[in-house]
């Protein structure tokens, strides 16, 4: 059957279910920007309402973090390596970034994977090569091969910070919060490449609400959300796997065994969720002399954990002129499904992709980001 075929099919047995007031959240920023691409909101009942969850990495590090970061960049004789989309991220003061930084003769490099940075510190034996370890269950592998490279190659020039986290836990916290209410999953396809099925199931066991594990393209995303939804309907919660292709029930066995070396679950904390525990990795102690944290002293700010007065979970901004602060930014509760991107009231009038004031709208996974690119086919 025909890819669109295929799609008005699922959307028809959509319509046909009994479904009252109910809510979706994915966990992905891939899977987020899809959504808004494809326009799938807009194709939905209006009863079925689908939320962006903690799903974009560079969203969920939080403010003290970015700051931090920024001032390492500062270091002297200290290369700064990070996928692209972290050198737009705003520090507490507005138009202050690590572009901004790169501009004031920090040395700021962007690589395309981790193996990329433990090259620059082969070719600066001089320099502090720090790769800033960002990112989910998915690119952890990637990073911890580097950290083993590194060992191997003699690289003592060469260190991560590692802000990686894990889904689960930030999933746990999210359902134990006041007022919570989502009836189904759409799991992350990328992370559940590393984690396998297994690393879901406890959705349906634990909390009796339905997951199911996606794909992303259109296709893939409303088989998915079709699944999710004819669970709710009938009342029966399990973990579904609507990406067989990609996601084995045990994960992947070889990008298991290489994090278990090299990273331990750690305390980390979150934009908008505040500290979780055991949801980080940090290098385990035999591979300290790569970690940028304890080479460099890093401390994450003791910036207070906003969003339980102004919604923001920590994205704080400033103007550059009078130094306002622009306490009015939603990251937090955007990145928590709490509110809707065009809910936040600088949404596309003080921030933009162009210039803008948190995270969400930076990233190319961000909600705010994919609401604004897409905004007319939402």
């Amino acid at each position: 059957m025909p890819s669109a075929e295929r799609c008005r099919s699922l959307l028809r047995a959509i319509e046909a279910l009994p479904l009252a007031e109910t809510q979706i959240m994915e966990v992905c920023g891939t899977h987020t920007m899809a959504i808004a691409k494809a326009g799938i909101r807009s194709l939905l009942p209006p009863q079925v309402r689908l939320l962006s969850g903690p799903g974009c990495p560079v969203c969920v590090t939080p403010q003290e973090d970015i700051d931090a970061i920024l001032e390492l960049a500062m270091e002297r004789d200290v290369i700064l390596s990070s996928y692209g989309d972290m050198l737009r991220v705003p520090g507490s003061r507005r138009g202050d970034s690590l572009l901004r930084r790169r501009a004031l003769g920090a040395d700021v490099r962007i690589v395309y994977s981790p193996m990329d940075a433990l090259e620059i510190a082969a070719q600066e034996p001089g320099k502090q090569v720090v790769f800033l370890g960002i990112g989910f269950e998915t690119t952890a592998p990637g990073t911890a091969a580097a950290i083993l490279a590194a060992r191997e190659r003699g690289l003592r020039n060469f260190s991560v910070l590692s802000l990686l986290k894990s889904v689960e836990p930030a999933l746990r916290t999210l359902m134990a919060g006041e007022g919570f209410a989502v009836d189904g999953f759409l799991c992350p396809g990328h992370v559940a490449t590393i984690i396998g099925e297994k690393g879901f199931r406890f959705l349906p066991e634990e909390y009796h609400i339905p997951g199911v594990i996606g794909g992303f393209e259109p296709e893939e995303i409303l088989t998915a959300i079709w699944l999710l939804l004819k669970q709710i309907a009938e009342k029966d919660p399990k973990l579904r796997n609507a990406y067989p292709r990609a996601v084995r029930p045990e994960g992947n066995p070889i990008a298991l065994r290489v994090m278990e070396q090299c990273l331990e679950p750690a305390p980390a904390r979150w934009r908008g969720l505040g500290m979780i525990p055991a949801s980080g990795f940090r290098l385990r102690e035999a591979l300290s002399g790569w970690d940028a944290e304890k080479r460099f002293a890093f401390r994450t700010g003791g910036a207070r954990e906003a969003g339980k007065k102004d919604g923001c979970g920590s994205c704080r901004g400033e103007t550059a002129a009078g130094g306002a602060v622009l306490s009015a930014c939603r990251c937090g509760d955007v990145i928590t499904g709490r509110l809707r991107p065009t809910g936040c009231p600088l949404f596309g009038k003080v921030c933009t992709p162009e210039d803008p004031v948190g995270p969400c709208m930076v990233s190319g996974e961000g909600a705010c980001a994919a609401e604004y690119k897409y905004r007319d086919v939402l």
